[in-house]
């Protein structure tokens, strides 16, 4: 299990484990992600590109979905952000 699954299912953290968890950071696996959308005169293909934990420091992506790593470990509130997963086009303003 890593730090954003124990943050996901384990809602009565210590500080001194969170402050862990914080210390060893975001987890940013080099994903393989990829979809082909059909448009009206061609077909377009969109990529994960790892370059984006560079331009977004709060972000991590367990389990194909985004989260944001500081409000996972300070506990935010946003719903998106630190219990579903966000999936689509959500906006967040947290940065590192």
């Amino acid at each position: 299990m890593n730090s954003v699954d124990l943050l996901l299912t384990n809602k009565d953290i210590t500080y001194e484990i969170r402050t862990e968890i914080k210390r060893l950071g975001r987890p940013i696996p080099d994903l393989i992600i990829s979809k082909t959308d059909v448009g009206k005169s061609r077909n377009y293909s969109r990529n994960f590109n790892s370059s984006v934990y560079d331009i977004f420091k709060w972000l991590c992506v367990p389990k194909n979905k985004l989260f944001c790593f500081i409000c996972l470990v300070i506990g935010g509130n946003q719903i998106a952000w630190t219990q579903e997963g966000c999936v689509g086009k959500g906006t967040h303003k947290a940065t590192a």
